[in-house]
């Protein structure tokens, strides 16, 4: 009898994702992706709408767009999450040490900036608080994840703490956006920048109480010394052929660095006729520096996990513990390579299915995210207001109802089929948007059949009688985006190490907007010359070739006999726990 009740307790659905719920651990979740996204949307966002009202030059407010190249390569500095520790913070454990800080530093500088004044002559001061804040944001996106992964149990699931982060994300970019601005127009920008920044402050204490481990601890029970001194044991790799892989490595590195510090640099000081232009150097340089440091090292890892697996270039006997330059050189190895190392090793040959499966999974989305609002504001005509309707107010409403169904699937059917049906319905959802570029007539057929046009109707009185199909249209795509990237997110975290999460997971994702990227200036010239209807039928071809690789992946995971809702590598020590 009490096994019979002990496994209905553990049946998956409604009770494995209440208990998940119920446990501490996934209320800090929510508290931190709220972190996370309210400083993404203010200082991408609601600051230029701040900037304007101030009336601050069109070429001055474009040295504000550096800001956004912290959130693109934050992988850069990755390791040093991973690797270093910070003095006197170290007693609030391994994440929380950089998570923090953080949070209590973006929580001073929102409130610094609600005490500067926006304007020409004063905005190099206001211009360095938010530079310091976008670094200090994306430092703790960095932790947070790694957090995330670290913290993931048997009873707070990976997967749910993956969906219940991603809501908490969305709900703090509405606050900080369309809220943002509302609140703005009735209080005044520096009280709102005032609030927001109590509130970080306020989830920067609260943080203090999360749990962690400690600092330069892993999970499983190893700690970094551990890892440095096994790196001179006998069956490792030569100190000389790791110097070599090290050298390539971080030459590459110090080159993607070296790249994105002279664009800043020549940004901050040329004058505003020669800058360059921030959209076409992420365009344009992001994707190599993304090959640069992630698709070249990880060949180099490849390179070198097969040697080691074959027994060649290892060394026969143990060396000195500690050897001054050579010791310095491990922890470069351990902090640049390894991570890539570990990954490659344990993945094999798989890793080709998964890369390929992170470079397509939300290419959909990542391409024609670009072209929204030409397609909806010149190609079907509506108007500020409406878009602003369907897409702000009622399609984060749609994205964050998608994360719950998402995060239930997640616990009711299992990672992997949540995963590929959450890339066949995004894929499928751009015959939605084929319609509209047609006229619309099937998707307002089906709105009036439901009723959702009268509700939208009601809900938005000043919008054209093509709202409904619009509004109606944008729900579909943002519920399947959430069901889509809470098992995204979920998947990605449930293959990292948590001995690398930090380093791994942030050049995993780096990953997922690379053929984005490569994929707009194609994408554009269809639209130029084909129009819109062809471009939405071949998005949902891309789409489907996701789908197809989801199937391979959850082969390979069947087969490789781990369950589908097994915690990340390096958690098996939480889970004796």
């Amino acid at each position: 009898m009490a096994e019979a009740k002990a496994d209905k307790a553990k049946k998956p659905g409604w009770g494995t994702l209440a208990r998940s719920l119920r446990n501490p651990k996934s209320g800090y979740m929510a508290l931190f992706g709220f972190a996370s996204g309210l400083p993404f949307a203010l200082f991408l966002g609601t600051l230029y709408a701040w900037l304007s009202e101030a009336e601050v030059e069109l070429e001055t407010m474009g040295v504000f767009s550096l800001i956004g190249l912290a959130y693109a390569f934050q992988f850069l500095w990755s390791p040093l999450i991973d690797k270093v520790s910070i003095p006197g913070f170290r007693k609030l454990g391994r994440r929380k040490q950089w998570i923090v800080p953080a949070q209590i530093l973006l929580g001073v500088i929102l409130i610094a900036l609600s005490l500067s004044n926006p304007t020409n002559e004063a905005i190099g001061w206001f211009s360095l608080l938010a530079g310091i804040g976008a670094l200090a944001s994306a430092t703790q996106d960095i932790a947070i994840n790694a957090w995330r992964i670290d913290v993931a149990d048997e009873e707070a699931t990976i997967d749910i703490l993956s969906t219940v982060y991603q809501m908490g994300y969305r709900l703090a970019a509405l606050v900080g956006g369309a809220l943002g601005l509302i609140i703005a127009a009735r209080i005044g920008w520096p009280q709102t920048y005032l609030m927001m920044g109590a509130i970080l402050l306020v989830i920067g204490i609260a943080g203090l109480f999360a749990p962690d481990s400690k600092a330069g601890e892993n999970v499983d029970g190893t700690i970094d010394d551990e890892l440095l001194l096994s790196l001179r044991r006998k069956g490792e790799l030569k100190p000389s052929v790791r110097a070599k892989a090290l050298g390539a490595v971080g030459l590459l590195w110090a080159v993607a660095i070296g790249t994105v510090l002279t664009f800043m640099y020549m940004s901050l000081a040329f004058p505003p006729e020669e800058r360059p232009n921030p959209t076409e150097f992420t365009l344009n340089y992001g994707p190599w520096i993304i090959v640069a440091t992630v698709v070249i090292p990880a060949l180099i890892a490849g390179w070198l996990a097969s040697k080691k697996e074959r027994g060649q270039y290892v060394m026969t006997e143990d060396l000195p513990e500690r050897a001054g330059q050579s010791f310095a050189m491990d922890h470069l190895y351990r902090a640049l390579v390894m991570p890539l190392v570990e990954f490659v090793g344990r993945m094999g040959w798989s890793l080709v299915l998964i890369l390929s499966l992170v470079l397509t999974y939300r290419i959909c989305d990542a391409i024609w995210g670009t072209f929204a609002y030409p397609f909806y504001l010149g190609e079907l005509q509506y108007t500020n207001d409406e878009v602003a309707f369907a897409s702000k107010f009622f399609g984060v409403g749609a994205i964050i109802a998608g994360l719950a169904i998402g995060g239930y699937l997640l616990t009711a059917i299992g990672r992997m089929a949540t995963l590929t049906f959450g890339a066949l319905i995004a894929a499928l959802t751009n015959l939605l948007y084929a319609d509209m570029a047609a006229g619309g007539a099937n998707m307002q057929a089906a709105s009036d059949a439901i009723g959702f046009s009268a509700l939208i109707g009601f809900m938005a009185p000043f919008g054209s009688e093509a709202l409904p199909r619009l509004t109606f249209t944008i729900m579909w795509e943002n519920l399947a985006i959430g069901i889509a990237g809470a098992a995204y997110v979920a998947w990605l975290s449930s293959i990292v190490s948590k001995k690398y999460s930090a380093v791994q997971y942030a050049l995993l994702s780096s990953l997922t907007l690379l053929v984005g990227t490569l994929g707009r200036g194609a994408l554009g010239e269809m639209i130029e010359k084909q129009g819109y209807y062809d471009v939405f039928i071949l998005t949902t071809l891309i789409g489907m070739l996701a789908v197809v690789l989801c199937v391979f992946e959850w082969i390979r995971v069947v087969r490789s006999g781990r369950s589908q809702n097994a915690p990340p590598p390096g958690s098996e020590a939480v889970a004796a726990q």
